[in-house]
């Protein structure tokens, strides 16, 4: 009974400042400062340092930087949460993933490649130089 107390938990939507509904379509770069659910569709660009939360249904053609990220619903494009990213079982991501923490559910619909990031901040490996990726490996 404790366990299913906890699923039920885990399975309510979080609260979110800001919403784009079921009947929204929307293009462009969007940024936003605290929490963002996306309910229908959007187009371009996704920028914050906030947490994303994309609903059961909605369809994401985006690449997508933001601090952490639930999908439950299409994203197409790329993600780069400097927190975490959580992929609910209605989730379908076509496009590649870097994270901090991951969490990935059964059912989840996952095309892509996937880089686990221990600080976001610290160093991009694909652009930068070669004494900067020495400086920053840890020596034993």
């Amino acid at each position: 009974m404790a366990r299913a107390r906890t699923e039920e938990k885990n399975s309510a939507p979080p609260r979110t400042a800001t919403r784009l509904g079921k009947n929204t379509e929307l293009k462009g770069v969007l940024r936003f400062r605290d929490s963002l659910r996306v309910s229908g569709r959007f187009e371009g660009e996704i920028i914050s340092d906030g947490f994303l939360f994309i609903e059961d249904g909605a369809e994401v053609k985006a690449d997508i930087r933001v601090g952490s990220t639930i999908v439950a619903g299409v994203v197409r494009g790329n993600i780069h949460a400097t927190d975490s990213l959580e992929m609910l079982p209605s989730g379908k991501i076509y496009g590649n993933v870097k994270a901090a923490k991951l969490r990935i559910a059964d059912g989840v619909v996952f095309e892509g490649k996937c880089e686990m990031i221990k600080n976001a901040n610290s160093v991009d490996i694909f652009a930068a130089p070669v004494h900067q990726l020495k400086s920053s490996v840890p020596r034993a």
